[in-house]
């Protein structure tokens, strides 16, 4: 049983990609960093005697500290922001017990410059169908919880990364795109070493569907059709980027949970008297 205050690395490994999941604050010391820089999936690095500085960017969200070893760094931390009104915990055992357990982890160098609140900045071509909905679903539910996804004209992606120091994704001739038979989402789930068989599984549908080969999984066909209603919903992207976070949150609870489960009616017949 977890200590008071505490959470399990496997009870937040079930959390994270989901809407529940807490923002998650990396308090390592920088020595400790310096041996492993990896983050856990959507965790940035929180100066733990700076936490005042830190409370507009919370947002009211809960959270959870990691230090190395779950001792002083990320128990003081979360015994911090409780004091200041907001829901805290610490992850028993730290970055340690989470490496050990074989979770996954990411390299934070492989992602973009953070503004001045601390997001990470993406730009894409507007008016989404698939990839361009399930990357930012991605970013935000593994990478960056607070990403800011800007969608604008084709020719002006470029421009506008350069002008607000974002990365590009999903157009020609930028590392976050297409490779060979492999669409962004790939791409990403590669790069970033989001090796976690419910998103392995989920990147073959997307992939499927966002590269007109519906053959690779059966759902492929489902979340074609379901992205081109939604694009045709909604005039806004970031409208649409909505309703479609809430699409690839029930994909990948159903890759991650739900496979097996069949369904028939009707299912409870009367049996013969």
């Amino acid at each position: 049983m977890s200590a008071p205050n505490a959470i399990s690395f496997d009870k937040l490994a079930r959390i994270i990609g989901t809407p529940r999941a807490p923002l998650l604050l990396d308090v390592r010391s920088e020595e400790d960093l310096a041996t492993d820089p990896r983050l856990l999936p959507g965790a940035f690095r929180v100066d733990d005697r700076a936490l005042v500085a830190l409370a507009p960017r919370l947002d009211g969200l809960p959270s959870v500290s990691v230090c190395q070893a779950g001792h002083r760094r990320s128990q003081g931390a979360a015994a911090w922001l409780r004091a200041e009104g907001f829901s805290s915990e610490y992850l028993e055992g730290g970055f340690e017990a989470w490496r050990a357990a074989g979770l996954p982890l990411i390299d934070p160098a492989k992602l973009p410059a953070r503004d001045a609140q601390g997001r990470t900045v993406w730009v894409t071509r507007s008016r989404p169908k698939i990839d361009r909905i399930a990357c930012p679903w991605l970013i935000r539910r593994f990478l960056d919880p607070r990403a800011v996804i800007l969608f604008v004209a084709p020719a002006e992606v470029m421009g506008v990364a350069e002008r607000y120091n974002a990365s590009a994704f999903d157009i020609e001739d930028v590392f976050w795109s297409h490779r060979g038979d492999l669409c962004t989402f790939d791409v990403l789930l590669a790069e970033f070493g989001l090796t976690i068989p419910a998103l392995n599984r989920l990147a073959t549908i997307v992939r499927g569907a966002d590269t007109a080969r519906l053959d690779l999984a059966p759902e492929a066909a489902g979340l074609l059709a379901v992205s081109l209603g939604l694009s045709r919903m909604y005039s806004d992207d970031l409208e649409q980027l909505d309703a479609g976070m809430l699409l690839y949150d029930a994909f990948f609870r159903w890759a991650r949970d739900a496979t097996d489960e069949t369904h028939n009616w009707p299912t409870n017949k009367s049996k013969a008297g």
